[in-house]
């Protein structure tokens, strides 16, 4: 086995720590909270921008992200017109949120990672942190968002409430693109977080762009209100949608949530594949492949052939559809141990925390590697974090592992004050791995979850005891090969 296998693993995370919660400051941000004369001032000098592309993908030409909030798999399954929905597509029941509560699922939707984010406060990624955005500016492929009840384009306020009610109503949270500067402080960029209504604008323009992301405002989305209201929104959008040729034409809808809504159960949520670009024969049918929200990146990147972030979305599966058309194998994940319901300790969580580098050597699923700007960006990040500074006092003390050839595991970790706390983790540099923990049912849990070129895995135990990071094993059994 190559040791470059292993060590392509994406740097989400630094060290394992066995401190109390109390010993993290989680990063905080001025939040933007204009007034309304404001909000007033700024709509009439914000600018729209509609652009739209051609370029022909492999599996699709373009793709829509819908979002629903907050539903168990089995309550959104039995909802009606959900399950009208279903049968004209594919049921992803395999498809798993990473983490709780909802923007980390957004933030991570997008930029390949939710930087350790375990609550829905006021963030801003750095303006080096790159997204999908980026990938798709390579080959000119057009993009945008649709926010309903956006107050303007291009708003960054921390949410607008119903003006008539004042109930809740559009949320920066459910704003992937809005949550990274390197969106947000490009006017240009800016111009495309548009309003819902835009969408209707676009479609009768036949100005539609190749990806997208729909957000329903607090309501339609059915976080304030019930999987019947979302459901009932999703069909009276979805369905006029599925009959207009030109919007279904080699078009890939995803409707998805967020998160499931009891947090004890594993975090699966309820996912539907639409559109021209599903056969026939393939609508009322079920996928069981391991998906999550990373594979809405990754299969992007595989239908045009783009580079990668250099993160999760390095090894996170293909929707099958593209898989098929790009001749790429999904690899088959144990979710045995997988829950998804809690954070690592990272740079959101713990201000001491330097924001983690892409891995700038990684190779995506198709075949290509990380895009040459954040290249450009991170290499002396990347080898300073890659650095002994991996193993000082601070570091978790690995206290055994073992390899079998393929695969890699950390037999155990011990954390420091608050006691100890088993982990393990694996990677396959033949294909399919899986991260696991396990810890005392009332005390402590580590969390170990990580993704190389060829394993992707999110298990994950308590934030506050820690995360061993995969990479971090890597490195040791690298260090094992040379001595």
């Amino acid at each position: 086995m190559k040791t470059s296998t292993l060590l392509s693993s994406a740097f989400t995370a630094l060290t394992v720590y066995g401190a109390s919660s109390e010993s993290y400051v989680p990063r905080t941000y001025s939040t933007i909270m204009p007034s309304a004369s404001q909000i007033a001032d700024d709509a009439a000098d914000a600018k729209t921008s509609h652009v739209s592309s051609n370029v022909k993908g492999s599996g699709f030409s373009r793709i829509g992200i819908i979002w629903l909030e907050n539903t168990d798999y089995d309550k959104a399954a039995e909802d009606e017109n959900l399950a009208w929905l279903a049968s004209q597509g594919i049921t992803l029941d395999n498809y798993w949120a990473l983490i709780h509560p909802s923007e980390p699922n957004y933030l991570a939707s997008v930029g390949g990672d939710y930087f350790s984010l375990n609550d829905d406060r006021f963030i801003q990624m750095p303006e080096n942190v790159s997204t999908i955005v980026d990938l798709l500016d390579t080959k000119n492929i057009s993009w945008a968002e649709y926010q309903e009840h956006l107050p303007y384009t291009g708003f960054q306020g921390f949410n607008y409430s119903n003006q008539e009610t004042f109930a809740n109503d559009y949320v920066r949270k459910h704003n992937p693109l809005v949550l990274y500067e390197s969106v947000t402080n490009n006017p240009e960029r800016l111009s495309r977080i548009k309003n819902f209504t835009e969408f209707t604008d676009d479609l009768n323009n036949k100005a539609l762009p190749q990806y997208f992301i729909i957000t329903p405002n607090m309501t339609n989305d059915g976080h304030d209100s019930t999987i019947k209201v979302a459901g009932q929104w999703s069909r009276d959008f979805l369905e006029p949608l599925l009959s207009n040729e030109y919007f279904m034409n080699d078009t890939l809808i995803v409707l998805t949530f967020d998160e499931n809504d009891t947090y004890s159960i594993k975090n699966k949520v309820f996912t539907i594949l639409l559109g021209g670009s599903i056969p026939d024969s393939l609508k009322g049918t079920n996928d069981s492949t391991f998906y999550d929200h990373y594979s809405q990146i990754s299969s992007v990147e595989a239908n045009w052939n783009l580079p990668s972030l250099g993160r999760h979305d390095v090894d996170a599966n293909v929707f099958q559809v593209v898989a098929n058309a790009t001749n790429i194998t999904n690899k088959d994940v144990d979710t045995t141990y997988m829950v998804n319901n809690e954070t690592y300790v990272g740079y959101l969580l713990d201000d001491q925390i330097a924001f983690p580098a892409p891995n700038v050597t990684a190779i995506n699923r198709n075949g290509k590697g990380v895009l040459s700007d954040i290249v450009s960006k991170w290499s002396s990040e990347c080898s300073a974090q890659v650095s002994a500074s991996y193993f000082t006092a601070t570091t978790t003390t690995v206290s055994g592992y073992i390899t079998d050839g393929a695969t890699l595991v950390a037999k155990s970790a011990s954390a420091s004050a608050a006691g100890s706390a088993s982990a393990s983790a694996a990677g396959s540099a033949a294909g399919s791995a899986s991260g696991s923990v396990s810890g005392s049912a009332s005390s402590s849990k580590a969390s170990a979850s990580g993704n190389s070129s060829s394993s992707a895995s999110h298990g994950q135990g308590s934030a506050v005891d820690g995360r061993l990071s995969l990479f971090t094993i890597a490195a040791i059994f690298a260090i094992s090969l040379v001595l």
